[in-house]
This record gives structure tokens, C-alpha cells and sequence, in this order.
């Protein structure tokens, strides 16, 4: 599982005015704030962005100053596959090594959408076992049993994180990952696309 909360993007506005620079086309900026706040491209502005987009990387540098700010909750096990992902991103995470004791251990806190029913007794007699753990580490502070919690951790353990990403990161991320066999990459290229002129900008989908 994976659920995206708090989304933000900024600097929509400042992006596309500086995307104009180049040939000095400010007159032709055409785009503006609804009732609402959120800045809408006029024909003139998106269909600029378009063509930007379409040119390539090198072209669409605008993309790279529109920012996205999301708290992602994940399985670790997606977690080590987004990590890849080093280059104008940033991440603060809840963190296991301080606060992994710090409330009980229970079942809707791994992903186990996908897990068979036999699967499913397992994970949820190491859950039982894990909270055994954390009430001994509770009363003890010993340093062996919160190894235990830490080392017997399953990659299903869901992880909030706080990230920073732009949309030139995005469209990377959603052309290699957009069919991979983990269904939180298409969660995750759903939810870009779903963002202000995500299909347009990210998917590259050009309207008819």
C-alpha cells in the first residue's frame, strides 16, 4: 500500500515566466489565479510548456523549478526502490531507530494488501511477537531486545516520509517505473499525474 498526503506544488507562476526568458515573450504570458489560488495556464502558457516538454531535458528546464512537497507512507521494501532516486530530491522520515518502540506494533502498520492467507498468519504471529518485544524493551531498555525489533523488522513496515521532488524528477521517475510489477509505482505515477497539469507536463499526454 501507499498513500500520499498534504501534496503541495509551488512556483508554477515564477517557472513559467522564467520559461518565457529566453525570447523576452513575457507579453504573452496569458495565465492567472482563480477564486480558489491556484494558478491556471492559459492557452498561450501551456501550449509553450508543451513544446518545452516535448523538446527534451535540456529545453524544459522551467520543469525543474516546479516544486512538489508530499508525505508519502510506504513499505520499506518500496522505500529501498525510491532511494534510487538521489538527484533533486529530498526525504525526512519517521524514524525506526528512535521511535520504532514508541506505540504498539498492529497489523495496519505493514502492507498486506497482496498477502495470501497463510501469508497473512505469519505476518500477523511476528507481529504478536514484535509486541512481545517492545513490552520487554518497555520495562528494560535492553539493548538485545531492541536489536530484535529492529533486526526482525519486516520490509512491510509502512515509513512516512516528508519529500521535496520537482517535475522534471517526476517525469523520470514515472518513465521507469510506470510498468513495474510493484503496485505502489502505479500509485505513485497516478498520483504525479493527478497534480496541476500532471498528464500535460509529467505523462506527456497531449490533449486532443
Amino acid at each position: 500500500m501507499i498513500t500520499f498526503e498534504r501534496t503541495a506544488v509551488m512556483n508554477l507562476e515564477n517557472a513559467m515566466r522564467g520559461a518565457r526568458n529566453p525570447m523576452n515573450s513575457w507579453s504573452r504570458v496569458d495565465s492567472e489565479y482563480d477564486e480558489d489560488g491556484n494558478y491556471r495556464l492559459g492557452p498561450n502558457d501551456l501550449d509553450l510548456a508543451m513544446r518545452l516538454r516535448g523538446a527534451g531535458s535540456d529545453h524544459r528546464k522551467f520543469m525543474r523549478q516546479i516544486f512538489v512537497s508530499v508525505d508519502i507512507t510506504a513499505p520499506i521494501y518500496w522505500w529501498k526502490e525510491y532511494d534510487t532516486y538521489k538527484v533533486a530530491t529530498v526525504a525526512n522520515s519517521t524514524s525506526t531507530m528512535h521511535k520504532i518502540h514508541a506505540k504498539p506494533f498492529e497489523l495496519h502498520d505493514f502492507s498486506h494488501d497482496h498477502l495470501t492467507g497463510s501469508g497473512l498468519k505469519v505476518l500477523e504471529n511476528l507481529i504478536g511477537e514484535l509486541e512481545k518485544i517492545r513490552l520487554r524493551y518497555q520495562e528494560g531498555k535492553r539493548k538485545e531486545d531492541w536489536y530484535d525489533m529492529i533486526q526482525l523488522l519486516p520490509s512491510s513496515y509502512n515509513q512516512m516520509r516528508t519529500c521535496t521532488l520537482n517535475y522534471e524528477t517526476l517525469v523520470n521517475i514515472c518513465h521507469a517505473r510506470k510498468n513495474h510489477k510493484l503496485e505502489e509505482w502505479k500509485s505513485f505515477c497516478g498520483w504525479a499525474e493527478g497534480l496541476p497539469y500532471g498528464k500535460e507536463l509529467i505523462v506527456g499526454e497531449v490533449s486532443a
